[in-house]
């Protein structure tokens, strides 16, 4: 009987946790929002400090105005697009790795840049909007508390088939496996997609030609050397379809402001 009810819980909390993303995906949510920030804050602070004493924060006042002024004109379109995001409290680390090409923002709007990415591809201000234009759009779509959720969802699993199978080792193991998880999973290829057309809607919106979507994923996949793999195979959607998904979108993001007029900059906090 207790093995009953526990199966059951897990299937109701399964259920009962759904919730909407912005593009109208039904998600699974067994992490709130709320919670997701309080985490990626205590994760984004010690990381900086990390960073800090490792003197990896870039204060190269051209770099840090250029960082600033297009990721700014983002958040002034994200804010718009999302008020909730107001109360957030958005910043950038800009870190100074020449050779990683990434960039990332946590649920809360707590943001990294990687000089890799910046130099390697050669970014003009159109493509380095894309690129944050994406990362925000991860958190505005709360895909960190869904990652989180899928973790949480793994560990329900694990805790069941433990009880079922009377093996208590099992059962705790999934407890580890699940905060092990919610820091490593990747976002999932729909996630990706859908913080594609959402990094380039505020891209759009905010002055950044769209058409630097395309550019930007012709040379991720030069620089790769066009080794990303079979798309089924990769939490990313591969670089060449991904410039063609977002080609096509080009005449309804140019739609959205005609004379590519610049967006007010947000007062973001950059890290130093």
């Amino acid at each position: 009987m207790i093995k009953h009810l526990i199966y059951l819980l897990c299937l109701s909390t399964l259920v009962a946790a759904c919730t909407t993303s912005p593009t109208g995906r039904r998600q699974l949510m067994l992490i709130s929002p709320e919670s997701a920030i309080v985490e990626s804050k205590k994760a984004y602070l010690g990381t900086v400090a990390e960073l800090d004493q490792q003197k990896k924060l870039v204060t190269d006042p051209k770099v840090v105005k250029r960082v600033q002024n297009v990721t700014g004109r983002l958040v002034t379109e994200a804010v718009a697009m999302y008020p909730n995001s107001a109360d957030w409290e958005w910043s950038v680390a800009i870190i100074d790795d020449p050779e990683t090409i990434n960039a990332w923002c946590m649920a809360g709007g707590r943001m990294a840049i990687y000089t890799g990415i910046i130099n390697k591809l050669d970014l003009s201000d159109d493509e380095m909007a894309q690129i944050m234009g994406h990362e925000i759009s991860h958190a505005l779509a709360n895909h960190t508390a869904e990652r989180m959720s899928r973790a949480m969802a793994i560990n329900l699993g694990v805790v069941a088939a433990g009880v079922a199978a009377d093996n208590h080792a099992v059962a705790l193991t999934g407890a580890a496996l699940a905060a092990k998880l919610a820091l490593e999973l990747p976002n999932s290829r729909t996630a990706e997609s859908e913080a594609d057309r959402i990094g380039t809607e505020l891209a759009s919106r905010a002055g950044y030609k769209p058409e630097a979507a395309a550019s930007l994923w012709r040379k991720m996949g030069e620089q790769s050397g066009g080794a990303g793999g079979p798309e089924f195979l990769s939490t990313h959607p591969a670089p060449g379809n991904r410039e063609k998904t977002l080609t096509e979108l080009v005449p309804e993001m140019k739609a959205l402001n005609p004379s590519g007029k610049k967006s007010a900059v947000y007062p973001i906090t950059i890290v130093q």
